[in-house]
């Protein structure tokens, strides 16, 4: 019988804003309603319209996000690391997954339920307010991101999208990351273009010292360059 790990988890769903708006007490409390669940690599986290109730830090492994077009064309959303936390607003709200979730790599996640969320809230009535406040800078850095791919040029989308992939999650003393796995079609579908488009603008970048191409890999020769580019919006 395989034995847990002795993972923090009020660090890790400390990752989530949901946990910024609770104070020391609080965030003690929920870490100990939160359990650990495994998944193999390729197996279905939750799939997008399933209804939705925990969030999930992620403590061993990768995952990815993704979501179907009205067309049915599966966009890739992001690729989630050691770390990071996601499902978020169905914790909040117990609505309908708004993303499919798939594990990439065998993954260990720490999971949190509604339930514990709500118990904690319903005692704690106060802590609604930050809530709804951190919530609420949650909705303008998405609409950010619409406007992003609604009105920005393509070099400057992917620029962003490489920077935010290889940031290290907040808190972490690890330097960010200098190469991505990402294909360039899970690249296009992220910022919402074709392979063909982001190929043509990752070849530049590399005829220009920005980057190089390997072996499957986009590796980060000069990331100064790339969040000036990133910048100019």
């Amino acid at each position: 019988m395989e034995v847990d790990r002795d993972f923090n988890k009020e660090k890790l769903l400390g990752k989530s804003f949901v946990f910024d708006a609770f104070d020391d007490q609080a965030k003690r409390e929920l870490a100990s309603f939160a359990f650990v669940k495994r998944y193999k690599s390729g197996e279905t986290i939750f799939t997008m319209g399933d209804p939705g109730q925990s969030m999930m830090a992620i403590a061993e492994g990768s995952v990815r996000v993704t979501m179907l077009t009205p067309s049915a064309r599966e966009i890739t959303l992001n690729d989630l690391q050691a770390g990071d936390v996601f499902g978020e607003i169905a914790l909040l709200d117990g609505g309908e997954r708004s993303a499919s979730v798939k594990a990439l790599t065998n993954c260990t996640l720490i999971v949190l339920e509604r339930r514990s969320l709500l118990d904690v809230l319903q005692r704690n009535p106060g802590l609604s307010i930050p809530l709804i406040e951190l919530l609420c800078q949650r909705v303008r850095r998405s609409d950010e991101r619409m406007i992003e791919i609604a009105f920005l040029d393509l070099p400057v989308r992917l620029a962003k999208l490489v920077i935010r992939l290889t940031v290290t999650p907040p808190g972490s003393e690890d330097k960010p990351l200098k190469k991505l796995s990402q294909s360039q079609s899970e690249l296009a579908s992220m910022i919402g273009n074709t392979r063909e488009n982001v190929n043509r603008c990752l070849r530049k970048w590399q005829k220009a010292e920005l980057i190089t191409l390997r072996d499957g890999w986009l590796i980060i020769d000069n990331r100064e360059a790339l969040e000036s580019i990133a910048e100019d919006d």
